[in-house]
């Protein structure tokens, strides 16, 4: 790869995708607030869903909160805390792994379920469906680059994405060299991440962001009233 493509997918794409990603979803959150959801279809295939959105859920949340704190977690934190880059990346490898073996199960239930459904098929919209296949390929390039993390179990290949992660962050003009020289399944798995994070707006991907946690202290009944409640009349007093 150039050095020019180099710069532009891993010095120049990132904002990009980034400022798309905050605007984008500033402005349909203000412009769209009805869109803010995931469309429902759980009455279709309900087993095949509960199965695919649980197992597609839990492995995609902690992957991303590991991608979160490995990447973006100081080095000289992990070095105070005595824990080694080798160490560091084969816990990677295998939370990582597990992870993403579930999370590819249930994207594969959950797309099989939108594409050959009919009836889920004609409750989609076109970015429902490509959402889901890019994810699916994300996942698959995710778990490809085990078999290359394990060749190099010193942790350098972690720094490496540690230092572009943590560099962009910190408007590092030279992000993108720490990046260069990895191995080219890698490259797709960051270049197609932050094209998700572009879409992110533009998909049923914002739900994510509208997590219910005021349902943790809500109370546990509900008071419904009639909307045009009128006032009974007065009893008149029996002669």
């Amino acid at each position: 790869m150039s050095g020019y493509l180099n710069t532009l997918l891993f010095g120049i794409y990132p904002y990009i995708a980034l400022v798309v990603l905050i605007l984008g979803t500033v402005v349909r959150y203000d412009r769209e607030p009805y869109t803010w959801r995931s469309g429902s279809s759980q009455l279709l295939r309900r087993r095949q869903l509960v199965w695919g959105s649980v197992l597609f859920h839990v492995g995609v949340l902690v992957i991303f909160f590991g991608h979160l704190i490995g990447l973006l977690t100081p080095i000289a934190v992990f070095d105070a805390l005595g824990i080694s880059h080798g160490a560091k990346q084969l816990l990677a490898i295998v939370a990582g792994g597990v992870a993403g073996i579930m999370a590819i199960a249930g994207a594969t239930l959950l797309a099989h379920r939108r594409l050959f459904d009919p009836r889920v098929r004609a409750a989609s919209s076109a970015t429902d469906t490509l959402i889901i296949l890019l994810l699916w390929v994300q996942l698959a390039l995710g778990l490809a680059t085990i078999p290359v993390s394990l060749q190099h179990l010193d942790g350098e290949e972690m720094v490496k994405f540690m230092s572009w992660a943590q560099g962009i962050f910190t408007f590092d003009p030279q992000a993108s060299g720490y990046v260069a020289d990895a191995a080219i399944v890698f490259k797709l798995h960051l270049v197609l991440g932050l094209t998700i994070l572009l879409l992110f707006p533009f998909t049923r991907l914002v739900h994510m962001l509208s997590v219910p946690v005021r349902y943790i202290w809500r109370p546990g009944y509900q008071v419904v009233r009639e909307r045009n409640h009128r006032p009974a009349a007065p009893r008149q007093p029996a002669e």
